[in-house]
Parts: C-alpha cells; sequence; structure tokens
C-alpha cells in the first residue's frame, strides 16, 4: 500500500518548491491545483456544472473558465465559495484516488493547499505542513504573483490559522531559508517516508 503525504500550507509557502524537490527524488506527486485545471476545461463536465450554478459570464468567449472573475466573485460572498467548493472538491478527491490506485511507490505527495478546509486529511495518512513566519509569506506570494498585498491577505483569511495547520501535522518543514535549506529538509523526510 502506498502512503499518501498530505501536502499543505498557505499561500506563498512553497509548496510548489518542495514538490519539484519531491518529484526530483522520483516520488510521484499528485497536484490538486493541477487537477482542478484539468476538471474546468471547456466541455468538461465539472466546467458545465460551474456555468448552472454561476452562469455563462464566468467564462471567456472561447468557452474557457475566466479564473479571475470567478475568483472576485467567490472571495465576495461566502455561500458561492461554499457553493464552487461543493461542485469542484468531490470530483478533484475522486481524481486524487484514481491516480493513486495506479501508483507503485513506496509513497507520494498528495498537494492539498486547502486539505485542512475541505476535510481531506481523511484521504491521507500524515499530514506535511509547509510553514514560514507571515511576512515572509506575503512577501514571497507578492513577487511570485504580482497581486497587491491586500488580495493576498484577503486569501489568507480564506485559509486555516498557520497555528490551526501546525497543531495537526505529523511533519513540518520550515521554508523560512534558502533553497538548499529546503532541500536539506526534504531530502530528511524522504529517508523517513522510505523507511515507514
Amino acid at each position: 500500500m502506498v502512503l499518501k503525504i498530505g501536502l499543505t500550507g498557505g499561500i506563498g509557502s512553497g509548496k510548489s518548491t518542495a514538490c519539484e524537490i519531491f518529484s526530483g527524488f522520483g516520488v510521484p506527486v499528485i497536484d490538486a491545483d493541477i487537477i482542478a485545471h484539468n476538471l474546468v476545461k471547456p466541455g468538461m463536465p465539472v466546467l458545465k456544472a460551474i456555468i448552472n450554478e454561476f452562469g455563462k459570464e464566468i467564462v471567456t468567449k472561447d468557452g474557457s473558465l475566466n479564473r479571475k472573475k470567478l475568483r472576485d466573485l467567490v472571495f465576495m460572498n461566502e455561500t458561492d465559495r461554499k457553493n464552487l467548493e461543493n461542485i469542484l472538491h468531490p470530483a478533484i478527491f475522486n481524481e486524487i484516488a484514481h491516480e493513486i490506485e495506479g501508483l507503485v511507490s513506496k509513497y507520494c505527495i498528495i498537494a492539498l493547499p486547502l486539505l485542512l478546509e475541505t476535510g481531506a486529511s481523511n484521504i491521507i495518512d500524515r499530514i506535511l505542513v509547509i510553514d514560514l513566519p507571515r511576512e515572509l509569506q506575503i512577501s514571497r506570494a507578492l513577487i511570485r504573483d504580482n497581486v497587491s498585498k491586500s488580495d493576498i491577505e484577503a486569501i489568507m483569511h480564506t485559509q486555516i490559522s498557520p497555528e490551526d495547520r501546525l497543531a495537526v501535522a505529523d511533519d513540518i518543514v520550515k521554508n523560512d531559508g534558502d533553497i538548499d535549506n529546503l532541500r536539506r529538509q526534504i531530502c530528511d523526510l524522504h529517508r523517513f517516508y522510505t523507511s515507514i
């Protein structure tokens, strides 16, 4: 049986970089964000359900999802956000389960930015949190996403607090240093996960 490691952390914490490092060790990485992007391609049933819920104005002329328009809509309205999650999350979890079935690795990484917010912790064996100080998190997200500080803080407000995330973590990586420091910590975890 494949050991399922749920990797999570707030916006700008370095989840993608951590996944790249694990992948470099030959570890299968299942990324919920990539799955979500694939599920909302034109013609996909999930996109059709989103259009039914939010209207045709959330798609572009070529039939693609207007992510910014949808994001702005759901961040302004808690009910809309929940309705979107009720459409997306079951489909994402089904696809994750499908991808796990085909694995023959000792362990895999399942990158779930909203692992704790969505109640997805029941599909994984261990929770790995990528953690860093708030101000560093904001500055990294600002550089990466080219959005305002208030936008970053609004996103952070919708996510579980760092304290609550750390309270349920089985493993923690402190991403407050350089890439080599991150790589060393992940190398240690890789040895640990392959030994379980």
